[in-house]
């Protein structure tokens, strides 16, 4: 089974239309990568499988990232989101990842606390190798 991402962005003063615009640009971006599916939710339409991992992603501002069972999709999705806050020109924008009741909260900043936390997520969702 898929495993689901939950992407939630934030900024400062942000009303739903610019919310919107903003998941349309990171949903761009994350279409290029090597996803199962992407999907916006939308409380009633949940794709499959998705339903128990977003508990507030019907607001604006949301996105569902099929990861399927390659993990190293978790680790292209959240390179790729932290270089669209990188790119950002808004300091005061924040995307929250939830998988498997775990959350990571992304900023602009590039501290090594944030790398380091990073590194724990994705390591807590990836498989050990038996060998």
């Amino acid at each position: 089974m898929d495993q689901w991402l939950s992407l939630q962005i934030f900024e400062a003063g942000a009303d739903e239309e610019r919310l919107d615009a903003l998941v349309g640009y990171l949903r761009t971006e994350l279409l290029e990568l090597d996803i199962v599916d992407l999907a916006k939710p939308s409380g009633r339409d949940l794709p499959l499988g998705a339903r128990g991992a977003v508990a507030d992603a019907d607001a604006a501002g949301g996105l569902l990232v099929a990861l399927g069972q390659s993990m190293q999709s978790l680790r292209s999705v959240v390179v790729a989101v932290s270089a669209w806050l990188r790119r950002g020109d808004n300091g005061q924008r924040t995307v929250r990842l939830e998988l498997g009741g775990d959350v990571l909260e992304l900023a602009r900043a590039s501290s090594d606390e944030q790398k380091r936390l990073v590194e724990l997520f994705i390591s807590q969702h990836t498989p050990q190798d038996s060998g």
